[in-house]
């Protein structure tokens, strides 16, 4: 009687069927992950139970009328300077990118001038506009006037704030537009160049939808910029969310704590839903640019629970 044993093939792909994956160890990353989750542990920590804090002070400012009528002075300043600021910086780029010397000149040196000095020197200066000039006019140089006003009745302290915010944006705004129009491809440009289409349907139809996916994520970042600059505005004498807090400081010196960290979540709710937004804005013009769209947050959970079930029955059975 034979004792050899017959030999079965076993098919490769039957075989990794039944081995069971272990995944790639990282012991590194776990003890990073307990370092951060310590210190934030120490961080809320500190916030909960150091008394100087005081947090019922805190839920008393936060939803006072005195700082809520600052937020709306704050969102009203940042949404007019950003309007004003994208329109004056798109004018400002054409000039940059003019063929016209004197434009490129003009608007080369106004980029350079606003994005040199800082914006308190700016916001200070218009404050004090009225001591170099008490009336403005417009007229012919050297010549006949048409119109006159008094400067210091127009010039309030909300027209100066958004004023000054605006002319600091333009600069900034300028180059996020001459950056998105430079990124557009030189040879579409000439392509339609060659085709004979005119100029105005060549920039509206080719070189504009292609520069807004550059311009527009960037100036999204940048309005969270001037959303924590009209901070500054306070110094014109304009009550907004700042000036309200450091205002009530003033009054209530032993409350100055609270009433910090109450602007400080303002800010932080302002500046999260502006990043939001702009996510989304990203998201939608990398369309194209991308073969896979970045998930958003409930895409990522639906994926995350899609894995926990998909794994739940093979933990079942260990």
């Amino acid at each position: 009687m034979s004792t050899e044993l017959a030999t079965v093939p076993v098919d490769p792909t039957t075989r990794a069927a039944h081995e069971e994956v272990v995944p790639l160890r990282h012991p590194g990353r776990w003890i990073a992950t307990a370092v951060v989750l310590v210190v934030l542990a120490q961080l809320v920590h500190g916030l909960v139970t150091n008394p100087f804090f005081q947090w019922d002070r805190f839920r008393y400012w936060f939803f006072r009328p005195v700082i809520l009528d600052g937020l709306v002075i704050t969102l009203k300043v940042a949404a007019a300077s950003a309007a004003l600021g994208l329109l004056a910086g798109v004018v400002l780029a054409l000039g940059r990118l003019s063929r016209n010397p004197v434009l490129n000149a003009v608007s080369w040196v106004y980029v350079w001038l606003f994005r040199s000095v800082p914006l308190i020197v700016v916001l200070l200066f218009l404050y004090n506009f009225s001591a170099l000039y008490q009336t403005l006019s417009l007229g012919v140089p050297f010549g006949p006037e048409f119109f006159r006003f008094d400067e210091s009745r127009l010039a309030t302290d909300t027209v100066i704030a958004i004023i000054g915010l605006s002319l600091n944006e333009a600069a900034y705004a300028a180059e996020v537009v001459r950056a998105g129009i430079l990124s557009v491809d030189q040879g579409q440009q000439d392509a339609a160049a060659a085709l004979g289409l005119p100029r105005g349907y060549h920039f509206t139809r080719i070189v504009l939808p292609q520069a807004l996916r550059s311009i527009i994520p960037s100036y999204v970042n940048q309005l969270i910029g001037l959303l924590k600059a009209t901070s500054l505005v306070f110094y014109v004498s304009l009550l907004d969310l700042f000036g309200s807090v450091q205002s009530l400081g003033s009054t209530y010196s032993g409350e100055i704590v609270p009433l910090l960290m109450v602007a400080t979540v303002w800010y932080v709710v302002l500046t999260s839903v502006v990043s939001v937004v702009q996510f989304y804005v990203e998201r939608y013009y990398s369309r194209g640019a991308l073969r896979n769209l970045p998930p958003t947050p409930l895409q990522r959970l639906r994926a995350a629970l899609s894995r926990q079930a998909a794994a739940a029955p093979t933990g079942a059975t260990r």
